[in-house]
């Protein structure tokens, strides 16, 4: 197991990794809208999902990885009257690429985010 850490992204603000490595796969953390100094970006949930996905990219690079290689995500919304926005913006970073995924309404999110992701991807190795 090899655990995963970029300043290309925020750094975890709890004691987990921001993913980890393990049989061909890399786990990540959920990822938050925040700026790789720990900035929550604010604004609309596209801007809030666009920053998510800047991290996601840089995450999985540093693990050696990309959204190509991406086999699940796990999508968190505050608001899922929100859903068709965000969508739009998901399907923009993964183009053609249609991983699995699932997609929960909660009702509160860390640094009081709109928008969470996380996913499961090949490792490259």
């Amino acid at each position: 197991m090899n655990y995963v850490a970029t300043e290309n992204a925020p750094k975890a603000i709890g004691p987990y990794a921001q993913a980890v490595k393990v049989n061909g796969l890399v786990y990540t953390s959920g990822q938050l809208p925040m700026t790789p100094d720990g900035l929550l970006v604010e604004g609309t949930i596209e801007e809030q999902t666009n920053q998510v996905f800047a991290n996601l990219k840089a995450v999985l690079e540093e693990a050696g990885s990309s959204l190509g290689q991406v086999i699940k995500a796990t999508v968190f919304i505050k608001d899922i009257n929100q859903f068709a926005a965000l969508n739009d913006v998901y399907a923009q970073h993964f183009g053609s690429h249609t991983p699995a995924r699932s997609t929960v309404e909660v009702a509160r999110l860390p640094k009081d985010a709109s928008v969470e992701i996380e996913v499961i991807a090949l490792s490259g190795e």
